[in-house]
């Protein structure tokens, strides 16, 4: 009996998983001619992309060398390399990293659909490292008209931070419009902002920034290269011959059960464990277990859940791309990027002191607060503060919602005695702690853990201060935010080698079977490079898996399959 003769439907290459990594891998497949399916548990697809920020960290991308942003490969090499020290990373993988990137961005550049920019000046997350730029590597989609999907606009993930009337900006936009209050350029970005409010209203356009924009832009491409979509369907196991050689998947779709052969192989782009609970326990540490994720909702670790029963190993399951977040009453996760970087501001853990760096990476700052077990932490700032810059989506001099203080999320009181009564914290402690802050502010030096030092922390900061990221904490009433060890998703996995395939703990590989994004062991280690330095190995690997399943047959058996379990 033939490998395929047990099938419902039979493709080259199957894609399980409609994220970045998955899109970009279907792309590849397609040009390279196979046949390829995408199959998504979700209603809505793009993953976890869908409602990131949708940045890319790929160095040497053509967007980047047409403004003379070129690198030489041994310096970004150096960069990583560095960072990923002691993480387990090989070299091999970060070579093919380094050199699939740009034909990755070479073969999008191609589709009139794929426009890109630059986001100069979002410093990488270690710039003053050897191999790290201070203007960044960062690309980002242009705004997308989704009305252009057609039927499919409808299975587009929903945006949690969508503008009120349309409103949609950019990486750029919002990086100026937190300085509305305190820049010319902030003042412009809001002048835009209104333009592109009336705009829309007249023009009635679906605009789409960030992550929306990007997997809106790559299903045109998967569109026009005819890659079906299969959404709401799930994978329940995998399938393999004989020899163990994956060559399809069981799914449930529309309530039944269908099996799908893979001449070339099965991908596996499910995301991580972010909401399975059961999975946080096992793996995660301690203080970073409650699921405070951002992550898509369906990433419950399916995929590498089916390349354990096949006997794949794992790695860096006790790590995560961590982002400190507020827990916002409604459920949403709301996570702190340019808040940490607002001047009169500190975070303190439940003995009113400092522990870290506030504006530094948020991997970095999480880590630090997993370590010393400092969750919650306290984000303390001033009225000065409240009424210059926005925080966790109110904008400027805008009160919180009532929600926020009836849920224990954010505390206020007219001096700091009082806030930190109503916190639980040593009053004395806090007192302490904004005292010496205020010392490093009118300084602008911060002796005790070099705040401002980066141009990572200045990015957000506020270019008005002697230290964009320092300013005195003096003007009550004062706010106490609860500050949670919260997560863009998990970044432990499946181990895979320089060419996506999944390894066993013997390190040979499981033919047939390919992982890429979060259901993998991350390239990046237990580190940040940039910004979309998760969204960038996602696409780079999956584009990899895509080429080696192309250039290279399957080592079939005659015998019929049998499913993984």
């Amino acid at each position: 009996m033939s490998n395929w003769d047990n099938f419902d439907q039979v493709v080259d290459f199957l894609v399980v998983g409609s994220g970045g990594g998955g899109m970009s891998a279907a792309i590849a497949s397609a040009d390279s001619g196979l046949d390829t399916l995408v199959i998504d548990k979700g209603k809505t697809f793009g993953g976890s992309t869908a409602i990131s920020g949708g940045g890319i960290w790929i160095p040497n991308a053509p967007t980047l060398v047409r403004k003379g942003a070129q690198d030489d490969p041994a310096v970004i090499r150096r960069y990583l390399k560095n960072l990923t020290a002691g993480s387990g990373v090989s070299d091999a993988r970060i070579d093919a990293y380094i050199d699939g990137g740009p034909k990755l961005m070479e073969l999008l550049d191609t589709s009139p659909h794929m426009k890109l920019y630059w986001v100069k000046g979002y410093s990488d997350y270690h710039p003053e490292n050897d191999g790290g730029s201070a203007l960044g590597r960062t690309i980002e989609c242009m705004p997308f008209d989704t009305r252009k999907l057609k039927d499919d606009e409808k299975f587009q993930r929903p945006n949690s931070m969508k503008g009120p009337l349309g409103l949609w900006v950019t990486s750029k936009d919002y990086h100026d419009l937190a300085m509305v209050k305190r820049t010319w350029a902030g003042r412009r970005a809001s002048m835009v902002a209104a333009w592109r409010v009336a705009s829309n209203v007249v023009r009635r356009r679906h605009m789409s920034t960030g992550g929306r924009a990007l997997v809106a832009r790559m299903r045109m491409v998967l569109k026009e290269a005819g890659v079906p979509l299969w959404l709401q369907t799930s994978m329940t196991e995998l399938v393999t011959d004989a020899h163990g050689v994956v060559i399809g998947a069981v799914v449930e779709r529309e309530g039944k059960t269908v099996r799908i052969g893979a001449r070339r192989g099965v991908l596996l782009a499910t995301g991580g464990f972010d909401h399975n609970q059961q999975m946080r326990d096992q793996y995660l540490p301690e203080h970073g277990r409650a699921n405070i994720s951002a992550g898509a909702r369906e990433n419950v670790g399916d995929g590498i859940v089916a390349g354990q029963k096949l006997g794949a190993a794992v790695d860096l399951m006790d790590d995560a791309w961590w982002m400190p977040s507020v827990f916002h009453p409604m459920g949403a996760v709301i996570p702190l990027v340019s808040e940490r970087c607002i001047p009169p501001s500190v975070i303190v853990n439940s003995q009113g002191e400092r522990f870290t760096n506030e504006s530094s990476p948020y991997v970095n700052f999480v880590h630090d607060q997993l370590e010393g077990g400092h969750v919650p932490a306290w984000f303390i700032m001033d009225t000065k503060a409240k009424n210059r810059y926005p925080f966790a989506q109110v904008l400027p001099n805008m009160p919180f919602p009532q929600g926020f203080y009836d849920s224990g999320v954010v505390h206020k009181a007219n001096t700091l005695a009082e806030l930190a009564e109503k916190v639980g914290i040593p009053a004395d402690k806090l007192a302490a702690t904004i005292e010496r802050f205020n010392g490093f502010a009118r300084s602008g030096t911060d002796e005790d853990f070099g705040r401002g030092d980066s141009a990572y922390d200045r990015y957000y900061g506020d270019p008005t201060m002697k230290n964009p990221n320092l300013d005195e904490i003096v003007k009550g009433p004062f706010y106490a935010i609860r500050c949670e060890a919260g997560d863009l998703g998990t970044k432990g996995g499946l181990v895979t080698d320089e060419n996506s395939r999944v390894l066993r703990a013997d390190g040979t590989a499981i033919d047939g079977l390919f992982a890429t994004g979060n259901t993998t062991a991350s390239v990046m280690g237990n580190e940040y490079a940039g910004a979309g330095a998760t969204i960038g190995p996602s696409m780079v690997f999956g584009y990899i898996a895509a080429q080696y399943a192309a250039a290279n047959a399957l080592p079939l058996s005659e015998s019929a399959p049998a499913a993984s379990s």
